[in-house]
């Protein structure tokens, strides 16, 4: 299964490191990444696969979630087709 995460923020070094280093702690492989820095904010989506996610979806978006907390930034994870079917024009 393919899941979106995005997260947002006041960029500063190592926001790509931690982020990533969190979802290979989860066994999540990055498949596709985009991020950019605009007025001082970081912003990224990246395309995942959590198919081999070691815990359930709903506890891997609230752990990823909590270390959005902890870096001061708002990261969050959807199923890829939840995140299609609300951003449908």
């Amino acid at each position: 299964m393919k899941a979106i995460v995005t997260v947002v923020g006041k960029d500063r070094v190592g926001i790509i490191a931690e982020v990533c280093m969190q979802l290979a702690a989860f066994q999540v492989n990055v498949l596709d990444i985009s991020q950019t820095v605009m007025q001082g904010y970081f912003t990224m989506m990246m395309a995942v696969d959590v198919s081999a996610c070691t815990v359930p979806l709903a506890e891997f978006c609230k752990a990823m979630d909590a270390k959005g907390q902890e870096m001061g930034l708002n990261i969050r994870v959807q199923r890829e087709d939840i995140f299609t079917a609300m951003h449908r024009v």
